[in-house]
């Protein structure tokens, strides 16, 4: 289960937990995806040859996707029905009297709450759980707050996510996406005696190596949310460093009506081509260096696998887990979150060594390794096995 799945995307979640879904299915196996949807009460569907359960959102309102943020008052009242939400563990668990599974593989459950672990353990099905974000430990589920990643957490946090501490003790293997991710929760107490692994996500087949953009001028490229969490407005300081000629920016993806408007605003120039939301495909080939700019501590961004998968070189800064990827790209560099200086220069650099950066770079043999279907199934399916793991992720 997913909080969202496609083709309800907001994030690379939903893209990595689709990939991992249909890889399982074309081994052989069953897959039944629990994913929430605004009203409707509960659809039963297929994608793909999945069967899919989209049950209605128990809460005050729909949080995703949304122009303007919803009143305080309104968010504290959603967050704390969410710490807990027994009519979600309801309609779950009336899915798995259904589909009777082996494994509950639970991913982001914003929207659902860990209350779905003890409807597994109640019918003595083995959980296995994928850290994909920080909703656990962070209310805003990205450990980030007024411009600066969160060492410390806030009063309200450690409250509201005290009953996913206890929780966690349900869960009987932890994955992670990355190891970043994976000490956050552990130095907190989370999952205390639990198995733990980290797997990385699903290299998207359907992003290929491209040829370089047409034109002369080096293209950049930021795909993502706009939003200040993922740098966008580091990398639009960035450019407003670099010389006038020799270069465009491309960002695609959309966000809250208002910051996008007024980031528009600040920054026009007609160098600056803002796409909305484009496909992935579609981008990459549009552009020759990708710019992995998140300020967050992003746990493992899809966006750069797609880019390296694309045969794009790749900047990135360091926050969150990137650094423990970015070793598979063609990289100029990399700099500190929120470091516009640093980004403008590796920029200047790739303008100045333009032929250099346009081409297309296949993905080294060692990427392939550990991003494909076949080795990410793999090694789910040892977790899913009971007894695999020690607690110290070794066999």
């Amino acid at each position: 289960m997913n909080t969202l799945y496609p083709p309800d995307i907001m994030g690379g979640a939903e893209v990595s937990v689709s990939l991992l879904a249909e890889a399982f299915m074309r081994n052989g196996h069953h897959v039944a995806v629990v994913s929430l949807q605004k009203a409707g009460d509960v659809s039963v569907g297929d994608r793909n040859g999945i069967r899919t359960y989209r049950v209605q959102i128990d809460n005050a309102y729909w949080p995703f996707g949304q122009d303007r943020k919803p009143p305080r008052l309104d968010r504290l009242r959603w967050h704390l029905r969410d710490t807990w939400n027994r009519r979600a563990a309801k309609r779950f668990g009336a899915i798995l009297d259904t589909e009777k599974p082996d494994v509950v593989h639970t991913n982001n459950l914003t929207g659902f709450s860990v209350s779905l672990w003890a409807e597994a353990k109640r019918r003595n099905i083995r959980v296995v759980h994928t850290l994909r974000d920080y909703s656990l430990i962070c209310k805003r589920s990205t450990l980030f707050s007024k411009g600066a990643t969160c060492e410390q957490r806030c009063l309200s946090c450690s409250t509201m996510t005290l009953p996913h501490l206890y929780a966690s003790r349900m869960v009987d293997a932890v994955v992670s996406n990355s190891q970043y991710v994976l000490d956050r929760h552990l130095k907190l107490g989370f999952f205390p005696d639990v198995p733990h692994k980290v797997i990385y996500n699903i290299a998207d087949s359907s992003v290929r190596p491209a040829p370089p953009s047409s034109g002369a001028d080096m293209t950049f490229g930021f795909i993502g949310r706009i939003e200040p969490e993922k740098g966008i407005d580091v990398v639009l300081k960035a450019v407003s460093l670099l010389p006038e000629h020799g270069w465009q920016l491309k960002i695609a993806g959309k966000g809250l009506e208002a910051y996008e408007h007024e980031l528009r605003r600040r920054y026009d120039n007609p160098k600056i081509k803002w796409l909305g939301f484009v496909k992935s495909a579609e981008f990459y080939s549009g552009v020759d260096v990708c710019l992995i700019s998140s300020v967050w501590p992003e746990p493992l961004p899809r966006t750069l696998i797609e880019s390296i998968n694309a045969g794009r070189a790749t900047i990135c800064s360091t926050a969150g887990g990137i650094p423990e990827i970015s070793h598979f790209s063609t990289s100029l560099g990399s700099y500190e979150p929120s470091d516009f200086h640093g980004l403008a220069e590796l920029m200047k650099q790739a303008i100045s060594e333009a032929p250099k950066w346009k081409k297309a770079f296949p993905p080294r043999p060692e990427f392939s390794a550990s991003f494909t279907p076949e080795a990410v199934t793999r090694q789910y399916l040892d977790v899913y096995l009971e007894g695999t793991l020690n607690t110290d992720g070794d066999r």
